[in-house]
């Protein structure tokens, strides 16, 4: 094999032999790569020559598969959204004949993320915040995901409560990035301590409101 063909082969950087991967597998080292360092500091902190030297990845490899800083820092939010909407999913149809206990479950699930070790804030809102560019890959992932996450949150509200779904919706959706502010700046023991047991309240004045209302028309007497 030449120097040439040896630049780009899909081998770590400093390995004395070259070690064949998959594309998919060279993404997810880059992107897990990217995820720990991200989520220790933040995006704008780590340069793509640090993140290449953490990969163990040759440079040409890493930017083979992702361009430019830009298009991995949407990657990598394109692919957080994409684990934690998959999680959403399995808590909705672990609940699916029980849309009320589906619904507070997404915000039992942000509460437990909110108390993890290590917990820095959402990484939606972190990142994307560090980007002034509505086009940027970064703020399009994250909106992408709040979009998909209230989209999921208004099915279940309207079943829960019909007639109050999208009010409700709002008021769930609220909640999960005020738990996420507020436990990132004040910890899991603050106002973020809180977020369910508020979903819940509003979760039944949203039911008893529905329930208020006439399930059809009125019969008007002859």
């Amino acid at each position: 094999m030449t120097a040439a063909a040896l630049s780009f082969a899909d081998a770590d950087a400093d390995s004395p032999a070259p070690v064949r991967r998959s594309r998919a597998e060279r993404e997810a080292i880059v992107l897990d790569t990217a995820e720990r360092l991200f989520s220790a500091r933040s995006s704008r902190s780590v340069g793509m020559d640090e993140l290449v030297r953490e990969t163990g990845l040759g440079k040409m490899t890493v930017y083979r598969l992702f361009k430019s800083k830009d298009e991995l820092v949407g990657a990598y939010l394109a692919r957080k959204a994409a684990t934690v909407l998959g999680h959403v999913d399995e808590l909705l149809l672990l609940h699916e004949h029980d849309p009320r206990a589906a619904l507070l479950a997404v915000v039992e699930y942000v509460d437990a993320d909110v108390t993890r070790a290590g917990f820095r804030g959402c990484p939606f809102t972190n990142v994307s915040s560090e980007y002034d560019d509505p086009a940027h890959p970064a703020r399009s992932a994250a909106a992408d995901y709040k979009f998909e996450l209230h989209a999921r949150l208004e099915r279940l509200a309207e079943q829960v409560a019909p007639g109050f779904g999208e009010d409700l919706a709002a008021q769930v959706h609220l909640i999960i990035d005020g738990m996420y502010l507020s436990g990132g700046l004040l910890g899991p023991d603050g106002p973020a301590a809180h977020g369910r047991a508020l979903a819940e309240q509003l979760t039944d004045l949203a039911v008893a409101a529905s329930a208020a209302v006439p399930a059809g028309p009125v019969a008007v007497p002859a």
